[in-house]
């Protein structure tokens, strides 16, 4: 608070902490250094990635309220952006989501880091468990979301179950991606999955009268 010129009081206006982007870059690239150097993830302390980023302890609380937290947001970081929805169809939306998938794909096959970094975290109950409450599950909820929209709009039919869609649409690219190492992930394939499953999910056209 201070006194302006004609002796009335003024209060100053209150900022906050801001967020440095330099610092959690710091501090997220100090994980993948740790990672890099082949740390396991037991082992990834809070002090020994604050000492590695060059930061105190404090500042990764002020962040993250624990390792879990921060090494969800270091795996988000590490792969494709969710993907700005198109919002001109239905069906352009769902290519959107897929490619997403598949892109990640791509990236863990090619990147011996991240394979390793996605490794790991399955292997952490609790990691897994936090990556799947803040990055799948969310990710899940808005491709349902397009589906019922879908079903709204009549261009689904409206007898069949949003979540089993979802499953329908994804499986394809997850058992490619996860499941069969060897599965081609090839430019294209996000709108041959959408295309193929659209053909049988759409509403049949009463047949015309002569």
């Amino acid at each position: 608070m201070s006194l302006a010129g004609n002796g009335t009081r003024q209060e100053a206006p209150t900022r906050g902490r801001p967020r440095s982007e330099a610092v959690e870059r710091a501090i997220t690239e100090g994980v993948m250094k740790l990672v890099e150097e082949g740390v396991p993830l037991a082992e990834l302390s809070i002090e020994r990635i604050a000492r590695t980023a060059g930061v105190g302890k404090a500042t990764i609380y002020r962040r993250w309220p624990g390792k879990e937290e921060l090494f969800v947001d270091v795996v988000r970081a590490a792969e494709p952006a969710d993907p700005e929805l198109p919002g001109t169809s239905m069906r352009d939306d769902l290519v959107a989501m897929l490619e997403q998938l598949r892109l990640r794909g791509v990236m863990t096959r090619s990147s011996a880091l991240l394979h390793n970094v996605f490794a790991q975290m399955k292997s952490t109950p609790k990691v897994w468990a936090a990556y799947q409450s803040t990055v799948v599950e969310p990710r899940r909820r808005k491709a349902v979301d397009i589906l019922r929209r879908g079903q709204e709009n009549g261009e689904l039919r409206p007898d069949l179950d949003p979540e089993l869609m979802n499953d329908l649409f994804v499986g394809p690219m997850l058992l490619r991606s996860v499941m069969r190492h060897d599965g081609d992930l090839p430019a294209g394939l996000s709108e041959q999955i959408v295309d193929t499953l659209l053909a049988g999910l759409r509403p049949v056209s009463p047949p015309t009268t002569p």
